[in-house]
């Protein structure tokens, strides 16, 4: 006989969540072998964009992260040849250089003590959506990690080499996790490796959506309690770690070369 058929939605929803984190285990990778995969994960759905865009996480050793090395595209990243930078950009482990651009990521870092992974990328749909000045509209259930948690920059800096735009896209950036940036693309952060690339996958879908959703008439919001209710059921780490392995087991099928 059925037990739960009487219980509140908050019940079933705590109830829930319980079983998952007892039940959905994360994958065993290192630092480095999980922004290798994320590399070619960001690859594999619509993020390559040349050699534009970066993707760090902090290091053991304060005021240092780890990063790809510039002249690689994310199909070529593996867990040996990412680099260790400090804030200054200068290599202490690892031979290469860095994107000059992973500059702003220190002004992030330093202001959100909260983020321990940063992905900048230019996907396709991101990128047209940046053209037209527009914020992010989250309006579909599958998109509310973003809601209320996505930040817009209308003004493009220019290119992001310099200390004042790590300054101004620090500040937009605020107390989000991510970030649509005009003319440029999308930032996405997280309390881990996991988080921040679930969040950049999103956020590319979530441009897709929008774009098409604009061609044939006007969005429509959903509820806000609705729509925060949501952002906090999926928003949580055993939630990404799982989605991130699932990820995971698609690239591997066809760059197990990256965890060398």
């Amino acid at each position: 006989m059925a037990k739960t058929l009487d219980l509140s939605k908050a019940q079933l929803m705590t109830r829930s969540n319980a079983q998952m984190d007892s039940t959905l285990k994360a994958g065993d990778w290192t630092l480095r072998q999980k922004l290798a995969l994320t590399c070619r994960i960001l690859f594999e759905n619509g993020h390559d964009a040349g050699l534009a865009g970066q993707i760090t996480a902090r290091g053991s050793i304060p005021g240092t992260f780890y990063t790809q090395a510039l002249g690689l595209g994310f199909d070529e990243v593996t867990a040996s040849n990412l680099l260790l930078v400090n804030e200054d950009l200068d290599v202490v482990e690892g031979h290469g250089m860095p994107n000059p651009a992973n500059r702003f990521h220190t002004w992030v870092y330093r202001a959100r003590p909260d983020a321990q992974c940063i992905i900048h990328t230019h996907p396709t749909h991101v990128a047209a959506l940046s053209m037209l000045e527009v914020p992010l509209e989250v309006s579909h259930m599958d998109l509310t990690p973003l809601y209320e948690d996505c930040a817009f920059l209308k003004d493009w800096p220019g290119v992001p080499v310099g200390n004042e735009e790590g300054e101004i896209i620090s500040g937009a950036l605020g107390d989000k996790r991510t970030i649509l940036l005009s003319h440029h693309g999308q930032l996405s952060t997280g309390v881990s490796v996991e988080e921040a690339c679930v969040l950049s996958i999103l956020m590319e879908r979530a441009a897709k959506l929008q774009l098409l959703a604009m061609a044939a008439g006007q969005i429509r919001p959903i509820p806000p309690h609705l729509g925060r209710e949501a952002h906090d059921w999926v928003s949580r780490p055993t939630r990404h770690s799982a989605t991130f392995d699932y990820y995971v087991r698609r690239t591997l099928k066809k760059h197990v070369d990256c965890l060398n």
